[in-house]
């Protein structure tokens, strides 16, 4: 696996809420475009449901992932992008149950959220992104 570490003490900081203030990584990399809450159709899927929406976001984000030869520990980084800030708890919650099974106590990889006026479509609620470090093993993807 191309991650090497994760930093997540610092005397300078305070205790992250479960995330990594930074993580390196030797090898080569993926950005992964904003994925939304879309059924294989193009449906919109939990309208007026921010745990359902991230929860639908984070299995497409997946499905490219997967595709790219990685996993949910070969991630760096993620960008969150919401319309409500606010419930920031809502997605840290369908994070966590999603990415422990695989990250173990492993720290989650850095994060941003943001705060937007819209997204893709009025009806969604959040938009994540990510930046993958692929295995070596997967590396001519």
């Amino acid at each position: 696996m191309p991650t090497e570490d994760r930093l997540t003490e610092l005397t300078e900081l305070p205790d992250t809420p479960g995330y990594a203030h930074a993580v390196t990584v030797t090898g080569k990399i993926a950005f992964v475009s904003g994925q939304v809450a879309v059924d294989a159709q193009g449906r919109a899927v939990g309208v007026d449901d921010l745990g359902a929406q991230t929860r639908q976001a984070l299995t497409n984000l997946h499905h490219v992932i997967r595709n790219l030869g990685a996993d949910w520990s070969d991630v760096i980084k993620f960008t969150w992008y919401v319309l409500d800030a606010s419930e920031v708890q809502t997605i840290r919650d369908v994070r966590d149950e999603i990415l422990r099974p695989a990250l173990g106590d492993v720290h989650n990889p850095a994060s941003t959220l943001v705060q937007v006026a819209a997204l893709f479509g009025p009806e969604f609620l959040v938009e994540v992104e990510a930046v993958v470090a692929i295995p070596a093993e997967a590396s001519d993807v």
